[in-house]
């Protein structure tokens, strides 16, 4: 089996060994009809299989075949120019077949049989071969989001996706390849033209040299030598050609060529019989009658015997078909099937839509790498947060302009940004020093004052201190920092079910002890909501699990469960928040908490905060002036209270300032040392 293996590169080897050495006239007829035999093979193959990408090594195939008879061609031109004429038993057959006595007959057939190739068969493959290769590049974003879409509708899975794209990028090389290699056949006719002048000229002048013997003698020999070397080159080189015709147009199809041409000349009998009368006509011009009735005749008779057998092979074929839905040749004839309809309720969780410009940055096929800095970006944020975040669902959009973007959550627009590709988003070191001319712009993930600026200012900007970042990392990080805005709502019932799973592997026991003993899989969902709405990771499952096992059975409350989830969690929030083994903070003063707990009223349900609309504003005012006057410090503010005000206090600031993160003493290590920053009192 080793041998098999290497028999190609073997083959290539001995090929570049024809250019060189000299071979014996009986081994060359042996490589002739190898030649031929490959040819043969080559096109038979192409008429039975049903797509491009079954026969995806024919270019390298065409270069080694074109190789192959270019090699064979300068071993019988040595042969024919060394031993007056005589380059095998091959050669001369063909060339007294096809002359027959008469030299320049021979010559024009060889020459009609050259142009052909090269005009008809070969101009055409190359034409349809580049038209494939562009208008598969083209299709390949149409293609790429077509996948993602019905992955993200849960139609196929991801590794039906991935064996999708991998289909669709070797189409793309593949008639990209094709579109190359057709030109390895052109250049094959061409050369076969000059090899047939050198070897006629050539022979005519050995043969004077020799003494072959006369114009007429030496004429015959090396015409009839020319001839059939160049008939042994271009029959393979036009079997070869037809190959490469039939590859390149041929489309995608459950069946054959054979299967495909018999089925679809079968399906309408009409157009034999029609054609039978028409050919009939062209007695009354001087047709031979003979010839014309008989032909007439076949297509008639084979048109009555198909339209005979239509309306049996149809009811044959439904008998044993499934039942199928009829035919839909309207929108409203779609929709008549309720189930279409219920197919329009579907919403992706995740979808992003692009204008056309920005496709080249979604497709993998033109270099874009956007689809695999989403996975890692999946992998950082399971890693950190706990969570898996659906597929992203990618499409384009004519209702943008062609640099904007849209990201959606649950099928609403949440964000939207603007890029411009081949441009880079700069972001100034000091904006009082903004030396660098650009494109004014807002970052979008952050609503930083940014440029956008070209290539050609690229290292001018780095010299001058400015953060780089390429269209595609901005989209990125506004795509993350959106998902994790947005975490809590893209934690379902489905991905709860996923965690606890997983944690089934590790702790089978905590799982079946809690859930659904103590608390439910809803109730677990919305507690670990709770978590991600204020940016606290829920990796830690077994503890949040272990904790709701604790405190699950007496507590009801949701809101005080995930207090106490919290609690366990001191010391995964307190590395989220701290910086350097420090937390920088703002206080909440005794008295504003006192308020807060007294307005605090309790149901059954769980509790709410009944503040006066005059206390939440000195609240809110006193909130904001101690956090303007730390912006400039931190970049996220955090303000900590008592155990049992944090959530009411998290609550009311919500409403004013949802990004300020709130901790009580209780969620913070006590090694970590805290800093504070202001208090906020009501003055």
């Amino acid at each position: 089996m080793k041998l098999f293996n290497n028999v190609v590169s073997a083959f290539v080897v001995a090929v570049i060994f024809l250019l060189i050495v000299p071979l014996p006239t009986w081994l060359l007829d042996f490589m002739f009809i190898t030649n031929l035999t490959i040819s043969f093979v080559i096109l038979l193959t192409t008429m039975y299989i049903k797509e491009s990408l079954e026969f995806s090594i024919y270019p390298s195939l065409l270069l080694i075949t074109t190789l192959f008879r270019l090699a064979l061609n300068i071993s019988s031109t040595r042969q024919i120019l060394m031993n007056n004429g005589n380059a095998g038993k091959v050669i001369e057959t063909f060339g007294n077949f096809v002359i027959q006595g008469n030299v320049v007959i021979g010559l024009i057939i060889f020459l009609i049989i050259v142009l052909v190739q090269f005009i008809v068969i070969t101009k055409g493959s190359e034409r349809v071969a580049e038209v494939s290769a562009r208008f598969t590049l083209d299709a390949m974003p149409g293609k790429q989001m077509a996948i993602d879409a019905d992955l993200s509708s849960g139609i196929i899975d991801e590794e039906t996706a991935r064996i999708r794209r991998s289909k669709i990028q070797r189409e793309a090389d593949f008639f990209g390849s094709m579109d190359g290699a057709s030109k390895f056949v052109k250049g094959d006719a061409i050369m076969s033209l000059l090899t047939t002048f050198i070897n006629l000229i050539g022979g005519i002048i050995m043969g004077f040299l020799n003494n072959v013997g006369d114009f007429s003698t030496i004429m015959e020999i090396y015409s009839t030598a020319t001839v059939g070397d160049g008939l042994m080159s271009q029959i393979p080189a036009l079997l070869i050609s037809v190959a490469t015709g039939m590859i390149v147009t041929r489309s995608a199809s459950e069946s054959n060529l054979n299967d495909d041409v018999v089925q679809q000349f079968s399906s309408q009998p009409m157009v034999l019989i029609m054609a039978a009368l028409a050919m009939s006509m062209t007695c009354f011009i001087g047709f031979p009658i003979p010839q014309v009735l008989t032909m007439s005749g076949v297509l008639l008779a084979l048109g009555l015997i198909l339209l005979r057998r239509g309306p049996k092979a149809a009811l044959a074929a439904a008998a044993e078909a499934p039942p199928v839905t009829e035919e839909v040749t309207s929108e409203a004839d779609y929709y008549k099937n309720i189930d279409n309809v219920y197919n329009l309720l579907n919403v992706d969780q995740i979808s992003m839509s692009f204008g056309y410009s920005l496709i080249p940055l979604v497709d993998e096929a033109s270099g874009g790498n956007f689809v695999d800095r989403v996975v890692m970006f999946r992998k950082q944020f399971a890693t950190e947060m706990g969570l898996v975040f659906p597929s992203v669902r990618l499409k384009d959009s004519g209702q943008f302009n062609p640099n904007q973007y849209s990201i959606s959550i649950k099928g609403e627009q949440v964000a939207t940004g603007e890029v411009l590709v081949d441009h880079y988003l700069a972001l100034a070191p000091d904006p009082d020093h903004d030396t660098i001319e650009g494109i004014e712009t807002v970052e979008p993930a952050f609503g930083i004052a940014a440029k956008w600026i070209s290539e050609d200012r690229r290292v001018k900007a780095e010299l001058a201190g400015y953060t780089l970042i390429d269209p595609t990392s901005v989209i990125i990080t506004h795509l993350s920092e959106v998902i994790k805005n947005h975490a809590y709502e893209l934690l379902n019932r489905q991905e709860v079910n996923n965690i606890l799973t997983n944690m089934r592997k590790v702790n089978e026991a905590i799982v079946n002890d809690t859930v659904p003993t103590i608390i439910s899989v809803g109730t677990l969902q919305k507690i670990l909501c709770n978590l991600l709405r204020e940016g606290v990771p829920i990796r830690d499952t077994e503890t949040i699990l272990e904790t709701l096992a604790d405190y699950g059975v007496t507590v009801k409350d949701m809101d005080m469960l995930t207090e106490y989830v919290r609690q366990s969690l001191k010391r995964t929030i307190t590395h989220r928040f701290a910086e350097a083994g420090q937390l920088k903070v703002i206080g909440l003063d005794a008295n504003i908490e006192n308020q807060i707990m007294g307005a605090v009223k309790k149901m059954d349900t769980g509790s709410y905060l009944a503040l006066d609309p005059q206390t939440i504003q000195g609240i809110v005012t006193a909130a904001t002036r101690e956090i303007d006057k730390i912006k400039d410090v931190v970049a996220t503010p955090i303000v900590i209270t008592s155990p049992i005000v944090r959530v009411y206090f998290k609550k009311l600031i919500d409403q004013f300032y949802p990004n300020i993160t709130v901790l009580s003493f209780n969620e913070i290590d006590p090694d970590i040392k805290i800093q504070a920053l202001g208090n906020i009192a009501l003055s």
